[in-house]
């Protein structure tokens, strides 16, 4: 018996194109894998390029970023490989997705599918989706530049415009942000048109304090090296602090006070702390020390209404002379200090009452 005969024209076009196609996916797969795993890579360390120093070299960017914010090398890592793997994932998803459509569609051109209906069918879900869905593609990529870029991250204090608070959620679609009384803001990201990270790299207390003109600028400057050195005894305030504080000079004047703003350079995060800290010590030197805080000096003018007594004990003779000795009075008034703006209550009442009066004897 002879062996059947194998028809190799036929396996050697079709299948063999099939083939070819299906291993050249798979290889541009894994090579797109590769340069993605190294664009991450590169996101991970803080650069798009590579970094030569170790991660532990006293040299490396981790390191420098470390000294020049006073965040943890830790944290800095964690941030960076979390960015990374967001990064990574999105864009090995995108990649598998377009090849392997790329692929089928070439397969079933080989298997003499007429692909011309599955294109323009595609053609108008592309036009749609550019019409409808636009929104949703302009969230991705903008979360996908914030990923990218690191604007915000997990944990961070940022002012989104009418939502400010701490990040909690932080996807490349939309944005949860939970302000100070407690409220979960959900913002998307192509709604986003600034972004004010309060924890990024480091932060700056901003103090405006009152000081009366009795206390001179040597000895404001006395009190704050005496609260910083108070300061300094607190070990998490002073592991907070980055500088010593500045005073940056008379921001303001009044008449009753002089407005001197004062900074001091902290971790990101703890600007307020260090600010209540400052004020607390601040406000129990000033005790030590006999200076009272500048309190401004007001006048409060109230207009109390005039009282009456009943219509039963009160005769028309005993309004009629109260009448006549307001006049009198407002007359003298009138010629000892001048003309008066506005007229009182008191002038406002007795018109009221003249006019109801000689309104009620013409009728009659």
């Amino acid at each position: 018996m002879s062996a059947p005969k194998i028809d190799w024209d036929f396996l050697l076009d079709a299948p063999l194109r099939i083939v070819i196609i299906i291993i050249g996916a798979i290889v541009l797969n894994m090579v797109m894998r590769l340069f993605i795993r190294r664009f991450s890579t590169a996101v991970a360390k803080g650069t798009v390029g590579s970094e030569k120093k170790a991660d532990n070299s006293k040299f490396s960017s981790t390191v420098m970023e470390s000294q020049r914010t006073g965040i943890e090398p830790t944290v800095i890592r964690e941030r960076r490989a979390q960015r990374a793997k967001t990064v990574g994932r999105m864009l090995s998803s995108v990649a598998t997705i377009i090849i392997s459509v790329i692929a089928v569609l070439m397969v079933l051109d080989q298997l003499n599918f007429n692909i011309a209906p599955i294109l323009a069918s595609a053609g108008i879900v592309g036009v749609a989706l550019a019409f409808g869905a636009q929104e949703l593609v302009k969230d991705y990529l903008s979360g996908f530049f914030m990923v990218i870029e690191d604007q915000y991250g997990i944990g961070d204090t940022v002012d989104l415009g009418e939502a400010v608070g701490e990040v909690e959620d932080f996807g490349l679609r939309k944005t949860a942000v939970r302000d100070l009384t407690g409220t979960l803001w959900h913002v998307r990201n192509g709604e986003i048109m600034r972004v004010g990270n309060l924890s990024q790299g480091w932060a700056r207390a901003v103090l405006e304090i009152p000081v009366n003109y009795s206390t001179s600028m040597d000895t404001y400057r006395e009190i704050t090296q005496t609260v910083t050195a108070e300061m300094a005894k607190d070990t998490q305030v002073a592991s907070a602090m980055l500088e010593l504080p500045e005073i940056a000079g008379v921001q303001s004047l009044s008449a009753e006070y002089r407005v001197i703003r004062t900074m001091i350079k902290t971790k990101p995060n703890l600007q307020w702390m260090v600010e209540r800290a400052f004020r607390a010590e601040l406000t129990n030197e000033f005790d030590r020390r006999g200076i009272t805080i500048p309190i401004i000096q007001e006048t409060v003018l109230r207009t109390l209404p005039r009282s009456t007594d009943s219509p039963d004990s009160t005769s028309e003779g005993d309004a009629d002379a109260d009448d006549q000795a307001r006049a009198t009075h407002v007359t003298q008034r009138t010629k000892d200090e001048g003309p008066s703006p506005l007229p009182s209550d008191d002038e406002i009442r007795s018109t009221t009452d003249e006019a109801g009066t000689d309104t009620s004897d013409g009728e009659s």
